[in-house]
């Protein structure tokens, strides 16, 4: 069965999951991460796609983006897919691929899971064991939300301001949020939507998305995709 082309949409909010392959590391320093920052940052300017929050995790990343074009979000995933393994192949002295195969990615629906997403990017750390709280780790956008740091590329989505009417309750409000949590259903369909490629949203949203576009938006009929136990 041939596969469906990924679901890209200008003006909505896109999870992104790209995969080192056999989640083999896909950095070997510091370096490293700063240099594929610096790309995911010069691309996503040069094509309009805007980073409300990312992730870099030993072997993945996660980001969550608008792209304001249709083809936004595809050119800036390759263009940073391909300068970074020329990078870190010519680095390590090492041939090959890098990544599991394409990047992953679908829609979600701002007010039902926007906020969540950010908080399940954020939290990847935790999970992982590689620190004792979000703010521990240095190569995510939860410094940016709570104070810690400026990220200048960062585009806060507009929920974001719902979040407090002064920018210090805003990051205390969204540092609360994420020390709540998620649920495990909602971790679970956020990281399927985005592995499926099935949008996900109220079935009202999903009905509205499949109007604007040719490429079947979910696995059967409008809703959100079937949960499954795997977390990413």
């Amino acid at each position: 069965m041939a596969r469906l082309p990924r679901l890209t949409l200008p003006g909505y909010p896109h999870h992104v999951i790209q995969r080192g392959n056999n989640r083999q590391a896909i950095f070997a320093s510091a370096a490293d991460y700063q240099t594929l920052l610096d790309l995911l940052i010069d691309n996503a300017i040069k094509f309009e796609v805007a980073i409300h929050a990312y992730v870099l995790m030993s072997n993945h990343m996660h980001l969550l983006v608008t792209p304001q074009s249709a083809d936004g979000l595809p050119l800036l995933m390759q263009a940073v897919g391909r300068s970074y393994v020329r990078y870190f192949n010519a680095s390590q002295k090492r041939s090959g691929t890098l990544w599991e195969g394409r990047y992953k990615s679908t829609l979600i629906q701002s007010e039902r899971y926007l906020l969540a997403c950010m908080a399940y990017i954020d939290l990847n750390p935790v999970r992982a064991g590689l620190a004792a709280w979000p703010g521990d780790y240095p190569w995510s956008s939860y410094g940016h939300y709570t104070g810690l740091r400026t990220d200048k590329f960062i585009t806060p989505h507009a929920l974001m301001w719902e979040l407090g009417n002064t920018h210090f309750a805003r990051e205390a409000a969204y540092a609360e949020l994420v020390q709540s949590g998620i649920s495990p259903g909602q971790q679970a369909a956020l990281t399927e939507s985005a592995l499926r490629g099935w949008a996900l949203g109220e079935p009202d949203f999903v009905a509205d998305l499949q109007k604007r576009t040719e490429r079947r938006v979910a696995k059967s009929g409008a809703g959100r995709p079937a949960l499954a136990k795997r977390t990413e």
